[in-house]
């Protein structure tokens, strides 16, 4: 397949509403969330262990609500779920500004947890929009088409991912005047834009149901459905371990300065190395989709991942961190595509919501268990050791998968659709 080939999808109107709202969210959430890390980090405690602490405070409710919005984005309009959870977050966004603008006088004297109070109320949002996302993409584009909507939608959010970050970087650390006040008004403004974007798709039925199902069957069928295919069981699994063990990016900001001995503007970019790696590699699959050879791309992918994770924790020059991180980011994406589109061709419609949520468990709150991890390890073991352990338990969680599932690496995703 040519690059020019694979940009057909992008003349699909209603998909490129859905790109640029997912772009807009994803750039706003990576500001919010960065702003809020470099605010509590050099405010208020310069300990790794307060960086974790901040993935774990998003990631339980996460969890405890993952399986009800799973079900509800099965039995409800999932455009109705995103521009709820779109507006929910202008609204954090509007709060933490007033926040920062020392406009609630009040809410001043609770100083970080405010932020973690805001965190883990996005936590929950977060449950609800992780669990429409992709099922609400797979009803506006024909199924021939997943594998180059799953890289064109990881393009969208990982170039978001790289501006989100630098801009929420250079904002914080050169607006002395200002700090915080800028990234949060800014993210308003995107939140707003994300919002419209997705008015602007039409709703999409209510997928029908093939049995009817009691509710606690319903909210157990996505975690049944998964453990029953051993296919999606090892994909989730590898990323999931990849992302929980390998989670050196939430440490970046103590890295930056306990090792590189740099400031928070020099944070930003090393925070987006991964994503501008991703995307690099989201254009070479837009052209090379990993289908035919995916199990054995999935595979190597994560275990580069790792291999490349003990590389940055042994630097101590910026560039070459940049480089290493660059890479990680390279080969995490591989997995990404490739796990989305096992997603996409092999669940049913009408428990899309539900699977979405099992999925958003393994891979979207182990990014924040990953971090609580790693700051945890980091307390006990040192900063530089900690990244290095992550990304050698990585490695040897993909000599498991392989070993306990030889036959993933003759995966070939064209034989799903």
């Amino acid at each position: 397949m040519s690059f020019s080939s694979s940009l057909q999808i992008l003349k699909h109107k209603e998909f490129r509403r859905f790109v640029f709202a997912r772009f807009f969210l994803t750039l706003a959430i990576q500001m919010q969330m960065s702003t809020v890390s470099l605010q509590i980090y050099y405010e208020y405690s310069k300990e790794e262990i307060i960086l974790g602490m901040i993935g774990l405070a998003e990631a339980l409710p996460f969890i405890v609500t993952s399986f009800f919005s799973g079900h509800l984005a099965d039995i409800i309009s999932r455009k109705k779920i995103l521009l709820v959870g779109s507006i929910a977050l202008f609204l954090c966004s509007l709060f933490l500004f007033g926040f920062s603008s020392n406009l609630f006088i009040w809410v001043q004297s609770f100083g970080m947890y405010a932020l973690f109070a805001i965190v883990f109320v996005f936590g929950i949002i977060r449950s609800f929009l992780a669990v429409s996302t992709h099922p609400f993409m797979s009803q506006i584009i024909p199924r021939e088409l997943y594998t180059q909507s799953a890289t064109w939608n990881s393009t969208a959010w990982h170039i978001a991912s790289v501006l989100g970050p630098v801009i929420a970087g250079l904002m914080y650390g050169y607006n002395h005047s200002f700090h915080a006040n800028w990234c949060y008004g800014t993210t308003c403004v995107l939140f707003i834009c994300a919002i419209v974007c997705f008015a602007l798709i039409k709703s999409k039925p209510i997928p029908g149901k093939t049995k009817e199902e009691s509710f606690f069957e319903s909210m157990t069928v996505g975690v049944k459905f998964v453990f029953k295919n051993k296919l999606v069981l090892s994909a989730l699994s590898l990323d999931l371990f990849a992302v929980l063990f390998g989670g050196a990016v939430a440490l970046i900001p103590a890295f930056t300065d306990k090792v590189l001995h740099l400031g928070p503007e020099a944070y930003g970019l090393l925070r987006t190395a991964p994503a501008i790696g991703a995307v690099l590699m989201a254009f070479y699959m837009a052209a090379n989709p990993p289908t035919k050879k995916a199990g054995i791309s999935l595979l190597l992918g994560v275990g580069a991942f790792g291999l490349f994770t003990v590389f940055f924790a042994l630097c101590t020059n910026y560039w070459l961190a940049f480089l290493m991180l660059l890479f990680t980011g390279a080969f995490d994406n591989i997995s990404v595509v490739i796990r989305h589109s096992i997603l996409q061709l092999s669940t049913p419609d009408e428990m899309r919501g539900r699977v979405a949520a099992v999925n958003s468990i393994f891979i979207g709150s182990s990014n924040e268990i990953g971090a609580f991890e790693s700051g945890v390890a980091a307390k006990l073991l040192g900063l530089i050791p900690s990244i290095a352990f992550g990304g050698v338990m990585t490695i040897l969680v993909v000599l498991g998968v392989h070993k306990l599932n030889p036959e993933l690496k003759n995966l070939d995703i064209s034989k799903l659709e």
